[in-house]
């Protein structure tokens, strides 16, 4: 066994990623305060090559060093867009026909290997600031609320693992 060199990966150049087709899936950043989360958000939404990015509220803006060291260039591949509220986008997401989607634990959320994509959907997956979760106003306009299941003492992940998780798990059943 052998690693492979970065030739044999077969990287995309920024300009064909822009151009590949995207899963229908878009991620949105409710007020999530750590720019290094930001910077893995977008490097986890290259890799899954997702349609967008909304970031919203608090969330950091590219250029900004935490962001970029983070992001390895992905905030050059990756559409964003901010929106100065977490409601104002979902807003215009649910009105573009996106089925919007907490990550986050309620009394409606169903474990995440459970929830099955419907084919052709488009879906927004929101994920919620560091310590307060997904805003109580954005979550009443949300379709569904998934939980990613845990064993262990806490009851959480880091956003940007958290969004890698729930982003594979998705792409890997619209597949």
């Amino acid at each position: 066994m052998r690693k492979l060199s970065m030739e044999e990966l077969n990287r995309l150049t920024v300009a064909d990623f822009k151009n590949t087709q995207k899963f229908p899936l878009v991620l949105v950043l409710d007020n999530v305060r750590s720019l290094h989360n930001v910077g893995a958000a977008f490097r986890t939404a290259d890799a899954f090559a997702v349609e967008k990015i909304w970031l919203c509220g608090i969330t950091g803006r590219p250029p900004q060093r935490e962001i970029t060291k983070t992001a390895l260039g992905s905030t050059e591949s990756v559409a964003w867009e901010y929106a100065p509220t977490t409601v104002a986008a979902v807003e215009q997401l649910k009105a573009a026909g996106y089925q919007v989607v907490a990550v986050e634990q309620t009394t409606e959320s169903q474990p995440l290997p459970a929830f099955r994509p419907t084919p052709g959907q488009g879906y927004a997956l929101v994920m919620g600031n560091e310590v307060f979760g997904v805003d109580d106003e954005v979550l009443a306009l949300c379709d569904a609320a998934v939980e990613i299941p845990q064993f262990g003492t806490k009851h959480s992940l880091n956003v940007s693992v958290a969004a890698g998780v729930v982003l594979w798990d998705f792409i890997s059943k619209m597949g």
